[in-house]
């Protein structure tokens, strides 16, 4: 049986692969193989580092996917893919070649929603110290991310956030002008 996942891509760094905007586009080629099938591609925008300064601007993109890994092995997958393109974990948010993140599989709310409300509403001075040790979905910060909702915009503006009960166009009519604004389309 085959599974819908959504995906964010970023980076702001080059790879071997070259600029970030050839690495996202040779990231969709490891992507899309063996269980996992690329449905849809969203355009790439650049989008300014966050914090501000700390790093030259991110490309990002989403991408639509039907997979038959659950979605733990799929994660796995992701980071293995990160691992060829350079990416290391050395700090949270910081800057990287490639970052690929699940953001939605499914309906899945995992591990469980009080897990999921502990991550969505953990304080924002918090977040930059603590990262999880299992699967979060869907993406707990989604919502506040126009990097994110605006190329998710052109592949699935109708899903629907399994917990906050809103499609993608109406979280990113939520965000403030200056968030909907900053990602750019190249």
């Amino acid at each position: 049986m085959s599974s819908f996942g959504l995906l964010a891509l970023g980076g702001n760094l080059p790879s071997q692969f070259g600029s970030p905007i050839q690495t996202l586009q040779e990231s969709l080629i490891h992507l899309n193989r063996n269980d996992v099938h690329i449905r849809a591609v969203s355009r790439f925008f650049q989008t300014p580092c966050f914090p501000a300064e700390a790093g030259p601007d991110y490309v990002n993109a989403a991408v639509a996917i039907h997979t038959t890994l659950s979605a733990a092995e799929l994660l796995t997958q992701l980071h293995k893919i990160e691992s060829t393109f350079g990416r290391e974990r050395l700090i949270r948010w910081g800057t990287r070649p490639l970052d690929i993140d699940l953001i939605g599989f499914e309906s899945q709310v995992l591990p469980n929603a009080s897990a999921w409300a502990r991550w969505h509403d953990l304080p924002p001075e918090q977040q930059t110290q603590e990262a999880p040790e299992e699967l979060i979905l869907p993406h707990p910060r989604l919502q506040d991310r126009g990097f994110v909702l605006a190329p998710l915009m052109d592949i699935a503006p109708d899903w629907k956030h399994p917990v906050l009960g809103r499609t993608v166009a109406q979280m990113f009519g939520d965000l403030p002008e200056f968030a909907q604004k900053e990602p750019q389309p190249l």
